[in-house]
Formats: structure tokens, sequence, C-alpha cells
């Protein structure tokens, strides 16, 4: 195996480790907080609304979001740490 061809699946996989974790955060907060946890969840208020029903409507969709700007950040840092940054 080639140096390249080591420091791409280096690269591969660490970027799999990256998106098993962030997936794993949005399948516990979406899945966990709006059906499993819902009923703990709810005995707190947000906005006026039950924590249960607002993570199950809203908030999976924020963490989403956020983990989706957080993925972008994490590959820049490995674009540039395997030398695949377009700069």
């Amino acid at each position: 195996m080639s140096e390249k061809q080591a420091k791409a699946k280096a690269y591969w996989k660490e970027n799999l480790r990256y998106l098993l974790l962030l997936l794993s955060i949005w399948f516990l907060v979406s899945y966990g907080a709006g059906i499993l946890f819902k009923d703990a969840l709810d005995e707190i208020k947000l906005g006026g609304f039950k924590l249960g029903f607002w993570f199950a409507q809203q908030g999976s969709i924020y963490v989403f979001v956020i983990l989706i700007f957080i993925y972008v950040r994490l590959m820049n840092k490995l674009d540039k740490k395997y030398g695949y940054n377009e700069e």
C-alpha cells in the first residue's frame, strides 16, 4: 500500500468516526428525547411547552442543523490535517 493510499484510508476512517459520533448524537436527541425520554422531559417547560414535545417538534431539527455546522468545521480541520484543503 502506498503512502497516498494509507493517508486516504486514515482520512476515511476518521471521517467515519465523526459521522458515527454526530449521527449518534442526533439519534439520541431525536429518538431519545422526542420518544423514549418524553415523559421525563415533559416535567420541564420551555417557552410554555413541555420539553419532550418541543424536542419532538423542533429541538431535533435545531440539533441537526447545529450538527451540520459542527461536521463542516470538523471536516475542514480534517482536510487540513491530511492535506486535502483547497487553499
